[in-house]
């Protein structure tokens, strides 16, 4: 039997109506079980550490667990894999990193792409880097730096743990805008050692990192790497003071795999922003080095195309490749 085109499209209206209200009951209903919230990198790290705090007071405001599944490898890419093919109910998250963006073009073929399988929910925080040097250098700001850089092309080394790290790529950004040429000179256990003897002389170390040394005046900090001052360095310049454009730092946020309902998505976004709204959590963030940073679904998107294509350029004028 065949149904005339005007109850085809009747049908049609009201299964999409269906669809929609069962979609606002389902996100009413959210969450009914334990949340897993995959964190890509080892316990005690600073992810890991974000991830909890977050946890801890999401599963009080939501009223079901939120557990922190840590499954470090590959540069945090299993993790985002394992989200990338969880279900899209949001019950799987991911604890998202700033290097998520760079490892969409410094690896080849990932199983997963990004920017199509992962869903912005809600972003959590930024930590700016912190650019230290020896005290033997003799600059005591950028522009100075920047000077002594170009009349001694070569013979400045700048340390940095893993590749694509904050302390990696905000250096070869330095080096991308400013037109100097610095020697690369990776670790794989900390540089401070080498860095406070004069072996390097310069890093662009995570605030975390690097600020006891700061304070006990065994490295010179010219410049924060983020947008605008460090709130426990209020006195330090930013780098973009003196380099227009320059911004580089550590954020991380959550995200869902796509397809995720967005009323899950506004749900989780809200209750997310609440948390960050807390004091208590502010506090706890400056803290450890960082400060909150809120933003909504469409606004994170953006973002995350944004910082994509701008370490895009950076990850191939510099040739980086992965270790």
């Amino acid at each position: 039997m065949r149904l005339p085109r005007r109850k085809l499209l009747h049908l049609g209206a009201s299964v999409a109506v269906l669809s929609a209200a069962s979609r606002i009951a389902l996100a009413r209903d959210y969450p009914t079980r334990p949340i897993h919230l995959v964190v890509g990198f080892f316990a005690g790290g600073l992810s890991d550490i974000l991830a909890r705090l977050i946890a801890q007071s999401l599963s009080e405001r939501l009223g079901q667990q939120v557990v922190v599944d840590d499954r470090p490898g590959a540069g945090s890419n299993l993790a985002t894999e394992i989200v990338a093919r969880a279900a899209p109910d949001g019950y799987t998250l991911l604890l998202v990193p700033f290097t998520a963006t760079i490892n969409a073009t410094l690896y080849d073929n990932l199983n997963f792409n990004f920017v199509r399988d992962i869903a912005p929910v809600a972003t959590i925080s930024r930590t700016a880097g912190i650019m230290v040097v020896n005290l033997s250098l003799p600059t005591r700001t950028v522009p100075e730096f920047i000077a002594y850089a170009k009349a001694n092309p070569g013979k400045i080394n700048f340390a940095s743990p893993g590749t694509g790290s904050l302390p990696h790529v905000a250096g070869e950004l330095f080096k991308f805008m400013t037109g100097v040429n610095l020697v690369r000179v990776p670790y794989t256990s900390s540089y401070f050692p080498d860095l406070l003897a004069g072996q390097v002389q310069v890093s662009f170390a995570t605030v975390p990192s690097a600020i006891e040394f700061v304070r006990a005046g065994q490295l010179r900090a010219l410049a924060v790497t983020g947008p605008v001052r460090s709130q426990v360095l209020p006195d330090v310049p930013t780098v973009g003071e003196f380099v227009p454009g320059y911004e580089a730092d550590a954020w991380n946020g959550v995200g869902a795999p796509t397809s995720t309902p967005p009323e899950i998505v506004d749900k989780l976004n809200k209750e997310i922003d609440a948390v960050l709204a807390d004091p208590a959590m502010q506090a706890q963030l400056i803290k450890i080095g960082s400060e909150p940073l809120s933003m909504r679904p469409v606004e994170f998107g953006k973002f995350i195309v944004s910082e994509t294509e701008k370490w895009a350029k950076v990850i191939r004028a510099a040739g980086i490749r992965p270790e």
